[in-house]
């Protein structure tokens, strides 16, 4: 009965992925012909578009793909085209106004609501090592109000086409320098410490879905001490 659960488990994964990366081809597909943006929408960004995947855990974007990768083009050619560095020369940070109305994604721990806490193994893709995760489950916690700022983080192209090679996936098709790869929902115009069992995978390599980044003991701790004192929501099905 585990081994026929767990079967399923994968399946829904499987096919959740593909349905991520059906509809960011399709984006891609239509979108070339229209505009070249430098900031593209990359297919893992895709599951947190419009419920596509409902195992997704982090922020929430129910917003076209298409108008909101054009709205995020605007902010930055607005701004001069000025990033933020992020954890390694590969990634950049732009942050945003919350123009398409997400919602917080992340809420305090205190007393009154950590009995909600909730923990299982989740794994983002179907080739990502599953690792403990703990979240508070969404209809726990009622309506959540939105957010103020989206950090959208960015990848290199080159480092995109890395880790789709080690993962065995297909590299995408374009000559944007950037991709975007999440969109983080947040109430401060500068980037929230990174989870450190993300640290973590980034540790063990692009082979296990990681970027291949070496753990900074320093940047662990700060992360630590946030996410003691926080945890993301989760639609639970």
């Amino acid at each position: 009965r585990r081994q026929s659960l767990m079967r399923r488990v994968l399946g829904r994964r499987s096919l959740a992925w593909l349905c991520v990366s059906t509809t960011a081809s399709a984006l891609r597909m239509a979108s070339t012909a229209l505009r070249a943006h430098e900031l593209v929408l990359d297919d893992f960004c895709m599951r947190q578009f419009n419920d596509v995947d409902p195992s997704y855990t982090g922020t929430k974007v129910l917003f076209d793909p298409q108008q909101f990768e054009a709205l995020v083009n605007e902010h930055y050619e607005k701004g001069g085209k000025a990033l933020v560095d992020g954890y390694a020369p590969f990634c950049k940070h732009l942050f945003v106004p919350n123009f398409a109305g997400v919602r917080k994604s992340t809420l305090e721990i205190t007393p009154e609501n950590e009995a909600l806490l909730r923990s299982a193994y989740e794994a983002r893709t179907p080739q990502e090592l599953p690792v403990l995760s703990r979240y508070f489950p969404l209809d726990a916690i009622g309506e959540v109000p939105e957010c103020t700022w989206l950090d959208i983080i960015l990848y290199s192209r080159e480092q995109i086409a890395k880790e789709a090679a080690d993962m065995g996936r297909e590299a995408p098709v374009t000559d944007a320098p950037w991709g975007i790869i999440s969109v983080k929902a947040q109430d401060v115009d500068h980037e929230l410490p990174m989870q450190p069992i993300t640290m973590m995978r980034n540790a063990l390599g692009r082979e296990q879905g990681g970027s291949g980044v070496e753990l900074v003991r320093e940047e662990y701790d700060k992360s630590v001490a946030f996410w003691s004192k926080n945890a993301p929501i989760k639609v639970v099905e």
